[in-house]
């Protein structure tokens, strides 16, 4: 592996995430959809994938929210990002929260290239938007991926719908998140999700969207996979789930 798939980052995304880092555990503050989101992740990667005594890598792990939350149900996790400035605001919390999370400043290809061990679930939830190279990630997250493990993704779909509710309403309406936060250029479409992993041997077992109720302000999953939806993917398999053709 050469050193360009090393650095899959987009320097102007590191430099973006890097100056929410300090409020990055504010429920309301910039990153809040990601609090209120957060239930909704960990309870999808559990129930389809338990956690507890599993080894577990989360990548592009910001400040550590969903890594701390696997940790609390019992796993071994390992959190990788590009970006040290959230890092360090994860590293803070975990002394403050006293939750065993090993946080490393890496790449997924990185890892892949230097860490000889599997691990039985790797999560790679609203990241692999934000990255030049997305197949590159997939390629990587499925080679430390160990045999009968479970690798999850969330993501956007790229879809007009999209562009309205996640750059225009989230954005600028709601200003859930800061302006810029989404290029509509970089969604990704199910099916192209699923052929870069069908590309690594990866099996498609399930892919579900995510909804939210904003009376109640919480996220649902869904049928409806037009705007945000979440993955997962097992290794080993040469099928797919044809349904993810039909809602892509």
């Amino acid at each position: 592996m050469n050193a360009a798939t090393q650095t899959n980052v987009d320097a102007a995304e590191i430099a973006r995430f890097s100056e929410l880092a300090a409020r990055w555990w504010d429920p309301e503050g910039e990153m809040r959809a990601l609090h209120l989101l957060n239930p909704l992740r960990l309870d999808y990667i559990d129930q389809r994938a338990p956690l507890d005594g599993k080894r577990v890598l989360d990548v592009g792990c910001g400040g550590g929210l969903l890594a701390e939350a696997m940790a609390r149900r019992g796993a071994r996790v390992t959190a990788i990002d590009a970006a040290e400035a959230p890092l360090n605001v994860a590293r803070l919390h975990r002394l403050e929260s006293g939750v065993d999370v090993d946080y490393r400043l890496a790449t997924v290809e990185a890892i892949a290239a230097a860490d000889p061990q599997p691990y039985d679930r790797v999560t790679c939830l609203e990241m692999i938007e934000h990255v030049p190279d997305p197949a590159s990630v997939v390629a990587a997250c499925a080679q430390v991926l160990a045999p009968g493990g479970r690798l999850f993704f969330s993501t956007i779909n790229r879809t007009p719908r999209a562009y309205l509710m996640a750059v225009i309403g989230a954005e600028y309406l709601l200003r859930w998140l800061p302006r810029g936060t989404h290029d509509y250029a970089n969604f990704i479409r199910p099916s192209e999700l699923d052929a870069w992993a069908r590309a690594e041997g990866l099996l498609l077992v399930d892919v579900q969207g995510v909804g939210y109720r904003p009376i109640t302000r919480t996220f649902r999953l869904s049928r409806d996979v037009g705007v945000n939806y979440m993955a997962t993917f097992a290794a080993g398999g040469d099928r797919t789930d044809e349904s993810i053709r039909a809602r892509a």
